[in-house]
């Protein structure tokens, strides 16, 4: 059993009524839920959203001695938090960043993510499925690694 936490930026509490052009109809709670149907009877999920930069890094703090990796939409944060990038690569624990519409197909400020390099990868343009193919990702990395780690 894997222990995942699921982190969200500002604004991701409004998903299903923002922009919905670029997010979908799903609402934060809809995901979680669905995220919560397929993953949990195996593994462990916590959820987390903030709409602030520190909130997001003392969760992250917080979990380390728990989660054995993370998934994260760090929304806006993406392009310019150099913190939340720094506290990722202070925990060590395998993170990849998700986002729910294509980023590198909007608006050019968007196409860059400070964070990524901390993680192991990302996932954008998928809508809320990219929440459970970043899951999905984390959880082979993570048997894979577990499984070099017995040899």
């Amino acid at each position: 059993m894997a222990r995942v936490f699921i982190v969200n930026g500002p604004n991701l509490n409004l998903l299903g009524t923002r922009e919905t052009q670029f997010y979908g109809n799903d609402t934060l709670a809809e995901i979680e839920a669905e995220l919560q149907r397929m993953f949990d009877q195996e593994h462990a999920l916590r959820f987390f959203q903030s709409n602030v930069e520190g909130q997001i890094i003392n969760a992250l703090h917080e979990v380390r001695n728990w989660a054995e990796g993370i998934v994260i939409n760090p929304g806006a944060y993406t392009h310019y938090s150099y913190a939340i990038h720094d506290a990722i690569k202070a925990i060590r624990i395998p993170t990849v960043e998700v986002h729910l519409s294509n980023i590198h197909a909007r608006d050019e400020f968007r196409h860059k993510s400070v964070i990524v390099p901390a993680c192991l990868g990302q996932i954008s343009g998928f809508g809320s499925h990219g929440y459970a193919l970043a899951v999905t990702a984390l959880l082979g990395h993570l048997s894979t690694s577990k499984s070099s780690d017995a040899t």
